[in-house]
């Protein structure tokens, strides 16, 4: 399944991203001589295990013996030098294979090969690399070619889970004026739990540089930081909050304990602050929303204004300071930075699935529900009391389950996409806070779970569902859309 997605701005990708730098020979060693492997001691399940590899050495012994039984009987029977020796051929490979001895060993289990060099200082004194000849050199050109991030090419990052695997995918989307497009994947990270929530910054933490990377959200209470333009890392560059080791009372036995400043539970919601770059929010299962800087590598605020989880957040783009957040309290709440002070609060029918800013009103927002239906709200109508709530703009019944996403295209006003656990992607018109439906389809990605306009290419739509496979969706391909939001297609 694919989870969340999030587009790339063009050309922040590095033009040709460099290898992770593999494991120092200090590094490896230390992996080496790890005391993850207790080659002293026996833990419950090793001493399960050596119960059970002796039955097994025990069945083993008593089927040889009835094996080597059996050849000398019919050894007995048979008659003829043919059959003599094809009984002898399987006495002896039973006694070849010595099975009394099966599991004498000389010593213990080298992890990592040792007896063997394991680092080279360079590629030159390594036995088992190929000397650089011609042909080599023309399959590293190549290689570079297939790995150039041109400052054209549309990235998307994708989320997806397979075969209980948790990936960060790095996707490229060729656009083609005859309408063909190619999409492949050109690297991905393997992450430490099932992703939630993504966001991209161009934020590099402790300095502030600009680069490319994202911010994951996953089950576990940490924020994950992974520059993108690093190939084969293991380790992301930066984890807010999270969990830690540490020492216990009794000899080799740790605890974990949380990071100061950590969410306690999964990380549902991401949302980076364009305007004050090093700044980021996120929503968690544990009710709190936290502000991050990840510059100074650490927890600024923590607020505690809902009473269940929070699912998502949202910074305006006309206020940097002003954050929308949404719960399965049925709230959604806005917050003004500059105070930590809650500035507003709505209630809904239902839990809420997702939000998003009007990026062409600064007051205008919309709240997707679980139950299927889209709210829409002006910040000034704010209410103090949630009872009665405030009055919505509009209230629409966009499907028949959960809407777990919707986005606002960049360019043309009133234009929006809503995503559904019912498996359809539905394009409408909110003129005159009357919306109408003006496209929709079944992409054939089962429940959708994240939907995404592109802020570049700002009709495309790209799609993340149950059944895992990415999609594009040009929607200028509609006459639908073409005969609202046309005039605005040539404005990239």
């Amino acid at each position: 399944m694919i989870s969340a997605l999030s587009w790339v701005r063009k050309g922040a990708a590095k033009y040709v991203p460099e290898v992770a730098e593999p494991p120092s020979k200090e590094e490896i060693e230390e992996l080496v001589n790890t005391d993850s492997v207790d080659k002293s001691g026996e833990s419950e399940d090793e001493e399960q295990m050596d119960v059970d590899t002796e039955k097994g050495d025990a069945d083993a012994d008593a089927a040889v013996s009835q094996a080597l039984a059996a050849a000398k009987a019919l050894n007995n029977d048979q008659e003829g030098d043919q059959s003599s020796a094809f009984v002898q051929n399987i006495s002896d490979g039973l006694r070849e294979l010595d099975m009394d001895h099966y599991d004498d060993e000389d010593g213990g289990i080298d992890i990592f090969g040792k007896g063997v060099d394991l680092y080279y200082p360079s590629n030159d004194m390594d036995p088992y690399l190929k000397e650089n000849t011609e042909e080599n050199a023309d399959d590293e050109e190549e290689e570079i070619e297939d790995m150039t991030i041109k400052p054209t090419d549309a990235v998307i990052l994708c989320a997806r889970v397979e075969d209980e695997v948790n990936l960060l995918e790095v996707c490229i989307f060729e656009e083609a004026e005859d309408g063909d497009s190619n999409m492949y994947v050109h690297h991905d990270i393997i992450l430490s739990a099932f992703p939630l929530s993504m966001a991209w910054l161009d934020c590099r933490p402790q300095s502030g540089e600009k680069g490319n990377f994202v911010a994951t959200g996953t089950m576990g209470p940490a924020i994950e930081i992974w520059d993108l333009d690093l190939i084969d890392e293991v380790q992301p560059l930066l984890a807010l909050g999270g969990k830690k080791r540490v020492k216990g009372k009794e000899k080799k036995i740790k605890k974990e304990k949380f990071k100061k400043g950590s969410h306690r539970d999964a990380v549902l919601g991401l949302a980076w602050n364009k305007e004050l770059r090093n700044v980021l929010a996120s929503a968690s299962a544990d009710k709190t929303v936290k502000i991050w800087d990840v510059v100074q590598e650490k927890c600024a605020v923590t607020l505690e204004h809902h009473t269940d989880k929070v699912q998502t957040v949202a910074w305006s783009r006309h206020s940097p300071e002003l954050l929308l957040s949404g719960s399965f309290d049925k709230s959604v709440a806005l917050m003004d930075m500059k105070s930590s002070s809650e500035s507003g609060r709505w209630s809904v029918d239902a839990d809420v699935e997702s939000i998003a800013w009007d990026p062409h009103n600064e007051h205008v927002f919309v709240v997707s529900l679980e139950n299927g239906m889209v709210q829409c709200f002006d910040k000034r109508s704010a209410s103090s009391d949630t009872v009665s709530g405030a009055k919505t703009i509009f209230t629409l019944h966009a499907h028949e389950k959960a809407v777990s996403s919707l986005s606002f295209s960049s360019v043309a006003p009133n234009f929006l996409a809503t995503g559904s656990t019912d498996k359809m992607i539905k394009l409408w018109d909110l003129s005159n806070n009357q919306p109408a439906c003006i496209a929709s389809q079944n992409p054939k990605a089962g429940k959708i779970f994240t939907i995404s306009f592109s802020e570049d290419s700002p009709f495309l739509l790209a799609i993340g569902g149950h059944k895992g496979k990415l999609q594009v969706w040009d929607t200028l391909s509609d006459q639908g859309v073409v005969n609202r939001f046309g005039i605005y297609g040539n404005r990239n």
